[in-house]
């Protein structure tokens, strides 16, 4: 195996390594002499006055049979980085804090991880009762598996506190990711040992680097019978020179860990009984914050949690100073208007709790009570000589969906709040918490245009709003284009599909109509999957979700994530059929429906109440179709003979996010707590065959 290494500096090394347990190793350079270093888990180890260095052979040690941890590995990032900047800026570092943020791809198992690592921590009780994904506190977090929003804990190792923040894996929850990296100083960058770096792998790990982060990769799952640890890393490396990193971010710890199992350590085949290598890795490679203990008060609030008994609750970062229960603080804005408040409680995490604390030292991370209009973005500064910190940015949005009031005859019978008014006080409270957002009114008084990271994004708010007992309708979901010298741009994602070579087909096929266009394809695994890459309009990407899953008799896996704006596709053909449409009020029999299921699919069955307008199938030719589903048998055709027994389909179950998909142009989704129906938008009613 020959392994090419290069860097941005002139030097470059070429490695051949030959598969025997002594390996010798030729190191080419035309640079300074390398002092000791750890790459991807392997020591090179140097003298650097031995005078012929260029031609030199070098021994590269693996790990023999002792316990890995006890390896003595050097951690080159914090040092390199750290010596230069320190002396321009008079700043101290903490050595007993550690804040860390894990990032990942979704279901590259960051909150598994984080359970491991708090189980071993002896955070919880050994008779303790603790469920699994222990992080993912939220109803809808624990139903559809993901994490939607970051949470903090904390854990003690070796007298070191390491404040840990998991975070979403989605790339629609990416403003979530953007500002916490405003709160750490490190990431673990959490990689399948079978997938490799995917599409919000390569997002989170750009943000880190620009921000100048260190970086630790843990590649997980590293039990999988398939995975390819090599491979993984040799990728994770590329993506690091793509992302223009700097030499000392290129090299980077590994670790290999398997987080169900709580094992980790600095070689696959050779794992720890616990997760002591990442531990130690994490108090070795990543810096204690970089604080101004004597300065003033300065802390960047970076999210906010309500209590029904504290009001609201700020979450930061002390960046410098110490903060104190009961202080007088100024709260400023970037635009240097500041208000003064108090802060009336004051916590700290340990373990998996918020405790009280009578004062914050800089560095640490902090929850303060007591400012009531307290908003994301802003600074709790000194009371005198108080200055802002630099605003959080995030990303623009990308697409936008119209939300109003509900219009259906049925108004009112389901849901508690249904004005207009209570519709907009609660989007614009969202407002206050998810970044990502923008809420703007739309044309008329009772309309309001969302806009969001992607559909995903803004489902998520539509689900919380009807579980809360808000009642409402929405449109199709709308990309966000822009005009730049009178050419009109739309956003453009890179799509991965992970689809058996079976169905590999049908899938390009599909994608094909939708104007993507492949730009890479390969093999994953032992186990008959490829990996097809593709740049596509947002726009194909809308209700591609389900129709790829047909296409691939459910077995593909689609992820996205934004890549830019460019020049407009051309048109897009998002749905071939059209809609069956209820022809009057009333409640649909099973007379009705053994005769409407012939021109399509049914989403109701018998006895359900339906409206003129409303949406009860999907017609199995082009355009719409009003049927009557409400007929009833005449009473004047009775026979003495036995009645013909009526076989009714099953009717398709649309969930809230298949609705979302399904619906067109001139069709809304009405959402109430207990229902989700569709119906033809009265306002731009087309005329139905």
């Amino acid at each position: 195996m020959e392994m090419a290494i290069s860097f941005k500096s002139s030097s470059c090394f070429t490695i051949p390594i030959a598969h025997s347990s002594r390996t010798a190793t030729t190191i080419s350079s035309s640079a300074s002499p390398l002092s000791s270093k750890q790459l991807f888990g392997l020591s090179f180890y140097s003298s650097s006055s031995s005078p012929s260095l260029a031609t030199a052979k070098t021994a590269l040690k693996f790990a023999s049979g002792n316990p890995i941890r006890k390896l003595p590995v050097k951690c080159s990032v914090s040092e390199a980085t750290d010596t230069a900047t320190e002396k321009k800026s008079q700043l101290k570092r903490r050595s007993d804090i550690r804040n860390i943020a894990i990032v990942a791809h979704v279901d590259h198992g960051k909150t598994t991880l984080v359970d491991a690592m708090l189980k071993q921590a002896k955070v919880f009780r050994d008779n303790q009762f603790v469920q699994e994904r222990i992080m993912d506190s939220n109803d809808l977090e624990r139903e559809r598996g993901i994490t939607i929003l970051s949470k903090n804990t904390s854990i003690t190792y070796k007298e070191t506190k390491i404040n840990i923040i998991d975070t979403p894996g989605h790339s629609d929850f990416g403003g979530e990711v953007e500002r916490i990296l405003n709160m750490v100083e490190g990431i673990l960058l959490v990689v399948d040992s079978v997938e490799g770096p995917m599409p919000q792998t390569r997002f989170v790990l750009k943000k880190a680097l620009e921000f100048g982060l260190s970086v630790v990769v843990v590649v997980n799952k590293i039990d999988r019978p398939s995975a390819r640890p090599d491979y993984v890393i040799n990728s994770t490396f590329e993506l690091f020179i793509e992302l223009n990193a700097t030499d000392e971010q290129c090299d980077f710890q590994a670790i290999y860990a398997s987080g169900i199992k709580g094992k980790a350590g600095l070689s696959p085949e050779n794992l720890a009984e616990d997760l002591g290598p990442l531990f130690e890795a994490i108090i070795r490679c990543i810096p204690g914050p970089r604080i101004e203990k004597d300065g003033a008060l300065q802390m960047l609030v970076t999210n906010l949690e309500y209590d029904e008994h504290k009001g609201r609750i700020a979450i930061g970062r002390l960046h410098a100073g110490t903060l104190q229960r009961g202080m007088d603080v100024r709260v400023c804005t970037s635009e240097d208007s500041c208000r003064y408040g108090r802060v009336s409680e004051l916590f700290v995490y340990e373990k998996f709790s918020r405790v009280p604390a009578q004062s914050v030292e800089a560095g640490d991370i902090c929850a303060v009570c007591g400012i009531d209009d307290i908003q994301i973005g802003e600074t709790i500064a000194d009371k005198s000589s108080g200055k802002p910190l630099p605003a959080i940015k995030v990303e623009e949005p990308t697409v936008k969906m119209a939300f109003s009031i509900n219009i259906s005859p049925f108004v009112g019978r389901e849901g508690k709040y249904v004005t207009s008014r209570n519709l907009r006080d609660r989007l614009y409270r969202e407002l206050e918490r998810n970044l990502a957002m923008k809420v703007e009114d739309g044309e008329t008084a009772d309309t309001f245009i969302v806009s969001g990271r992607g559909t995903l994004h803004i489902t998520i708010l539509l689900e919380n709003m009807r579980r809360e007992g808000y009642e409402f309708m929405v449109g199709p979901p709308k990309v966000i284009s822009k005009k730049v010298d009178d050419k009109l741009l739309e956003p453009f994602e890179i799509a991965t599909v992970e689809v058996p070579e079976e169905h590999m087909g049908s899938v390009v096929e599909l994608l094909g109509k939708r104007r993507g266009q492949m730009f890479d394809m390969q093999g994953v695994g032992s186990e008959g999957t490829t990996l097809l890459k593709y740049k596509i309009p947002t726009r194909g990407l809308l209700g591609l979700r389900n129709a790829i899953l047909t296409a691939s008799r459910g077995t593909a896996i689609l992820n996205t994530i934004f890549d830019c704006y460019g020049p407009w596709a051309g048109d897009i053909n998002t749905r071939d059929q059209g809609s069956l449409v209820a022809f009057e009020d009333g409640t649909s029999t099973s007379y009705a429906l053994s005769s409407s299921q012939d021109r399509g699919q049914m989403f109701i069955g018998p006895g359900v109440e339906v409206y003129k307008g409303q949406i009860v199938g999907i017609h199995q030719r082009h355009g719409d179709l009003s049927l009557n589903v409400c007929k009833k048998k005449a009473a004047t055709n009775v026979r003495s003979n036995k009645e013909q027994t009526v076989v009714l389909d099953t009717p398709l179950d649309y969930s809230l996010d298949d609705c979302i998909e399904y619906i067109q142009e001139d069709e809304l989704v009405e959402v109430t707590p207990s229902s989700i129906r569709m119906c033809k938008n009265p306002k731009l009613a087309k005329k139905t065959r």
